[in-house]
């Protein structure tokens, strides 16, 4: 049986001119991308961020104290006096110290409840029962390399913690390789020059930071010079990309045709 003319026309696919479909899909991309790039002062925040750093310099807790103020300002909470959970396991501290309270900022010198733990184990537990307490403002962790202990679960138990109970957490790898994680931010992170202060360019400026957002739910990646000078998080382009030699072994990196 032939089917009629009409049924025929009516069955066919609509057809939609090359050019306009082309048009249409790169404007979508353009919206996307403006919605999407992240900036400081973002009031939707991801509850459960990593950052990647060398152990031999304090950008990772830098940006992490940073990102931190950022996200109680753009979400109306700057001035939360609530504590601030900070962990650290053995490791971490034998590279980077314990927090130096009088280096902390003025609003948060005095709100941190810090804890040394004996293991990276321990220091997970202490992270996970702090994200469920609401009576936190936030959390900061320090854990150094790739511990068995903190594998794909136990991340995904840190994520659900912080979701569950609204409490977010900026959990530092020092010295670590970006293994699979439920992490929704991960940066890497580098130490930059500083900012040559205004009155007296010989004089010391305020931290800046070259960090890199590999990878994002809901943002796009990218790469920007941060700053933090007066208590604001601000961002720039990056010049050149950044040394990423401190955080894996610089052998993979060279070429095959050195000598």
């Amino acid at each position: 049986m032939m089917m009629s003319d009409s049924f025929a026309s009516a069955a066919a696919p609509l057809s939609v001119p090359v050019g306009h479909a082309f048009a249409a899909r790169a404007r979508l991309a353009r919206l996307a991308r403006r919605a999407s790039r992240w900036r400081p002062g973002l009031a939707a925040q991801p509850l459960h961020s990593e950052i990647f750093a060398s152990g031999r310099e304090a950008s990772g807790a830098g940006l992490a104290l940073a990102l931190m103020r950022d996200a109680l300002a753009a979400t109306g909470e700057s001035g939360d006096r609530r504590q601030v959970l900070w962990v650290q396991e053995r490791s971490a501290i034998r590279l980077g110290g314990r927090p130096y309270l009088h280096g902390l900022p003025a609003d948060v010198r005095h709100r941190v409840i810090h804890v040394a733990a004996k293991s990276p184990e321990d220091a997970l537990f202490a992270m996970e029962e702090g994200l469920k307490c609401r009576d936190l403002a936030c959390v900061i962790g320090e854990v150094a390399g790739n511990p068995r202990a903190l594998d794909f679960t136990a991340s995904r138990r840190l994520s659900l913690a912080a979701q569950r109970h609204g409490v977010a957490l900026w959990l530092v790898r020092l010295d670590a390789a970006a293994d699979l994680s439920s992490a929704r931010m991960r940066w890497r992170v580098t130490a930059a020059p500083s900012l040559s202060p205004r009155w007296n360019p010989e004089a010391p400026g305020a931290e800046r930071w070259q960090a890199e957002l590999f990878r994002a739910r809901g943002y796009l990646t990218g790469e920007w010079m941060l700053s933090d000078a007066d208590g604001t998080l601000r961002a720039g382009r990056c010049s050149e990309p950044p040394d990423h030699g401190d955080l894996a072994g610089g052998s993979a990196a060279r070429s095959l045709a050195a000598g």
